[in-house]
């Protein structure tokens, strides 16, 4: 009986240890498991797999290479073929676009870590200015050093042509901050936000021009000037937004600068057109540029804005339409249709004004993009999946922007058209100086206007609003086109292209500077107006939310 007992009790403790070992193998595996599907669903696998070969083919392709199997046709002929090495590309015999698909992806991924670090440690530094410094570093090594794979597809993505550029980023830009305003405000401002847009861009580029012609010492034409004044005239909402939001600004205020940078994008680029033209049709290049009196100009800029907003409304209709119809809210397929129609409409509009109907192309996307939100909001299926999508498609093509936009700024810096020469350095200091000065001519030079129409607007917040202009992704954008064209249609000894090297060096210099130092004392600035929220009084805002809602689960 003992010795059953024993036999019993053995065969229990290794069924036991058995169930154990099970349950930790079972365990295991379902850990096992999970992270396996995990990395299934969020593709993190190919992700790092991709950053691998990223870096194996930018620097490491000569630390690992390994001779290529020879292959020998029945003759006994050598018939191995040649693939060129990345140490042994030349940027000026090879042409693979498949190298171009690197550059985007890559500097994506070092703006996060970048954004990681900032968002962390480092709150006080613009985003945007970070990653236009970490683009110059690029643009400035891979200038000198072209045997690896990222400076060939950085050499392909600063040689795109200047349309092509505007078309990518505009689009996508402006449409993010038409869909995204807050329409009963904008229309109730909307006057306001007319004279800050119109009379104010065009005062901007006059008195802009005005500096380069007298006072800056590189002898451009007139019409270069006013090019250059236009594209310093825009502002930057997305700078600005972030810290506005952040220290609980006056909403009246928020209007005022988000509506005029998206009125005063359409101005600029229409102005950008128009003197841009000019300035083309000087090189005396058959076919490249216009030339027309003041007369004509002016009827050319109705015609482009007028012909724009007309071309964007009837897309804003038609799209509004299509989400009508794509009514089935609980089908997720169908959610995801709805934002893909809005980004089609955003980028067709675009091109069908721009190229095919020789309208401005921004002026019909913020139509565009008014229009389906005023008329197509409650249409929309999924607001959250649809504001999110815009949200990053905003932040991946400013940041691009402006990495391409400081890849371009080091690669000039490296032909030391700009470098060497301090001088250079001096009049951009005092440029930055200028502009702000004349930011503030034209804000309070129309404030007896814009204080008594619109929503009004007070003393404290014009001073805000002349040192908040800040320049960025549209005037980079600008920039980039101009010299891409020029490029495109110069050759090396016609020294245009050293003129508008410099153009483009003085904007993203400016570009640099209204970001780092504006950005870095805005929040000071608003604190000391009266103008950003107490910590007491967002203490006192939440603690009430806090009781209300214990009031209300009660």
């Amino acid at each position: 009986m003992a010795a059953m007992t024993r036999c019993a009790n053995i065969i229990c403790c290794s069924g036991g240890q058995h169930g154990r070992s099970s349950k930790r193998s079972y365990k295991k595996k379902t850990r096992n498991a999970a992270l396996r599907d995990q990395f299934n669903d969020t593709n993190l696998d190919i992700f790092l797999l991709g950053i691998c070969f990223a870096l194996y083919n930018s620097y490491g392709a000569e630390v690992f290479a390994f001779p290529a199997p020879q292959l020998f046709d029945d003759a006994g002929v050598d018939n191995t073929p040649s693939l060129p090495l990345v140490e042994n590309l030349d940027i000026d015999e090879v042409e693979d676009p498949v190298y171009a698909v690197l550059f985007p992806w890559f500097t994506q991924t070092l703006a996060i870590f970048i954004y990681y670090i900032i968002s962390r440690y480092l709150k006080i530094l613009p985003y945007t200015a970070i990653v236009f410094i970490l683009g110059t570093s690029i643009g400035y090594f891979s200038n000198n050093q072209q045997e690896n794979a990222i400076a060939y597809s950085t050499s392909i993505w600063l040689g795109i042509n200047g349309q092509v550029i505007l078309l990518v980023f505009l689009p996508g830009l402006i449409f993010h901050d038409s869909i995204t305003i807050n329409v009963h405000l904008f229309f109730q401002a909307f006057w306001q936000l007319i004279v800050f847009a119109f009379p104010m861009v065009l005062g901007g580029t006059s008195l802009t021009a005005l500096v380069a012609i007298y006072i800056l010492p590189y002898n451009w034409s007139p019409s270069l000037c006013m090019t250059f004044g236009a594209i310093l005239s825009g502002t930057d909402p997305i700078a600005v937004a972030g810290l506005l939001n952040a220290s609980g600004a006056p909403n009246r205020l928020k209007m005022h600068i988000s509506g005029e940078s998206l009125l005063n994008d359409g101005s600029v680029v229409v102005l950008f057109n128009i003197f841009s033209s000019l300035f083309f049709h000087e090189l005396g290049i058959p076919g490249f540029g216009e030339q027309f009196s003041l007369g004509e100009g002016f009827t050319y800029f109705f015609r482009l804005s007028l012909g724009g907003i007309a071309i964007g409304s009837a897309f804003g209709l038609g799209t509004v339409l299509m989400l009508k119809l794509l009514n089935r809210r609980l089908s997720e397929e169908e959610n995801v249709v709805q934002v893909v129609l809005l980004v089609s409409s955003a980028y067709l509009a675009y091109f069908t004004s721009e190229i095919l109907c020789l309208c401005s192309g921004i002026m019909a996307t913020i139509a565009c993009g008014i229009t389906v939100k005023v008329l197509g909001e409650t249409f929309i299926n999924d607001h959250s999946l649809t504001l999110h999508f815009w949200q990053v498609t905003a932040e991946l093509l400013n940041t691009l922007l402006f990495v391409l936009g400081g890849c371009l700024w080091g690669d000039i810096l490296s032909k030391d058209t700009f470098s060497t020469n301090l001088s250079d350095w001096g009049y951009l200091a005092l440029l930055f100086v200028i502009l702000i000065v004349i930011r503030f001519v034209l804000v309070f030079g129309l404030y007896p206007l814009t204080a008594k129409i619109g929503i009004g607007t007070n003393i404290k917040e014009s001073v805000f609003m002349s040192y908040g202009g800040f320049r960025g992704s549209v005037g980079i954008a600008l920039a980039l086109s101009l010299n891409a064209q020029i490029y495109n249609h110069t050759k090396e000894d016609d020294g245009y292209r050293n003129e508008t090297d410099k153009v483009f060096c003085l904007v993203g210099g400016i570009s640099v500077l209204t970001l780092l130092i504006n950005g870095m004392t805005s929040v000071p600035l608003l604190s000391a107006l009266g103008l950003a929220a107490t910590e007491n009084t967002r203490r006192k805002v939440i603690e009430n939310y806090r009781q209300q809602m214990v009031q209300a689960s009660m």
